[in-house]
Parts: C-alpha cells; sequence; structure tokens
C-alpha cells in the first residue's frame, strides 16, 4: 500500500496547483473548491489500482474531479450555495462595486444554465488553457465532437446572458446577492 502512495503522490505532484485551482473554478469559492479537490484525491487514491495506463493520470484525475463536482451538484444544500468565481467578477467588473455585482449575477446565470460536466469543460478550456485534443481525451470523444460541444455550451451561457442584456437594478442585484430580499422561510409557512 506504501508503494501505491508514493506512486500516487509522485503522479499527483505536477498537477497539484492546477488541479485545485480548477476545482476552486468549479465551485466558485476556496473552501468548496478545496472539499472538492479533498474528495477528488480521496476517490483518486483509492482507484489508482485500477488505472492501467500511468500515461492517462491527468485526464483520469480531471474526470474524477468533474464526476465529484457533477455529484456534490446533485446535493440541494450545496447548488444552493454555490457562486460563481471572483476572478470572473473582476475581470468584468473592473473597480466599480456596482459593476462587479451586476457580472457576478449575469456569469451566475449563464452558469446556471449548465450541467456540471459542461462547465469543467468550459472552465478547462477557456480558464485552464487546456487544449482540444487533452478534452478529446479526457471525454473520450472525437476533437470535432468536443468543438461542437464547446459551441453549443458557448451559445447556451450567451442566450442566458442575452435574456437579461438590460441587468436589473444594481441595488436589487445587491440586495440579491447579499441575501436582503430573501423572504423569511418561517414567515412563509405562518400566512398559509
Amino acid at each position: 500500500m506504501n508503494m501505491n502512495r508514493d506512486l500516487f503522490w509522485s503522479l499527483v505532484e505536477p498537477e497539484h496547483r492546477r488541479a485545485r485551482a480548477f476545482c476552486r473554478k468549479l465551485t466558485g469559492n476556496r473552501d468548496d473548491g478545496d472539499d472538492l479537490y479533498q474528495s477528488s484525491l480521496v476517490k483518486a487514491l483509492t482507484g489508482l489500482s485500477g488505472l492501467r495506463d500511468r500515461t492517462v493520470f491527468r485526464t483520469w484525475f480531471y474526470r474524477i474531479m468533474i464526476n465529484t463536482f457533477k455529484n456534490h451538484l446533485r446535493n440541494r444544500e450545496y447548488r444552493r450555495s454555490e457562486t460563481i468565481n471572483r476572478p470572473f467578477e473582476e475581470n468584468l467588473a473592473g473597480d466599480n462595486p456596482r459593476n462587479r455585482y451586476a457580472a457576478r449575477y449575469r456569469l451566475e446565470k449563464a452558469f446556471r444554465v449548465l450541467g456540471a460536466e459542461d462547465r469543467g469543460l468550459i472552465t478547462l478550456f477557456e480558464l485552464e488553457g487546456w487544449r482540444i485534443a487533452e478534452l478529446a481525451a479526457l471525454l473520450g470523444r472525437r476533437e470535432g465532437a468536443v468543438k461542437v460541444r464547446l459551441s453549443r455550451i458557448r451559445g447556451r451561457m450567451r442566450a442566458a446572458l442575452a435574456e437579461g442584456l438590460v441587468p436589473p437594478d444594481p441595488e436589487e442585484i445587491i440586495k440579491m446577492l447579499t441575501g436582503e430580499n430573501k423572504t423569511c422561510v418561517a414567515a412563509k409557512s405562518e400566512k398559509n
């Protein structure tokens, strides 16, 4: 077992920082990303004996991270607390906090239309810089199919953003994101 652990850590080490950053981008925040990464590490360590070809470790490991993320999304509590990455907000919004909230709102809306695998795919391609060939190997598909899928993902995101071309009032966005406009569940049940 010690030999497997040593082998595992030697395979993980070159990918450690990028993989952890990928998990953080998928989940939208540091804590949830680190939890996802930790869960993925445990799954990968326990499943290492089933990996026959060590040269495909990277794609195998990222597939585990995406699948673990999909499982996390199925959990309702996780889905409710999910937010978009702060780097997205900062890149789109600049220094103005109102613009940052509006950008965050729009990006959350765009990502909401994507499934976990599609979110992972677009994140790996656009933010992590994976090549089409690497994504094709990850998904077990042809490169042309991956290009079509990326195009469709972008189209769904564009359509979601186009629906809200004129963003709501920034004050309403701020209230929504800070939780100031949430109705108390107890108050709702008393009215019924």
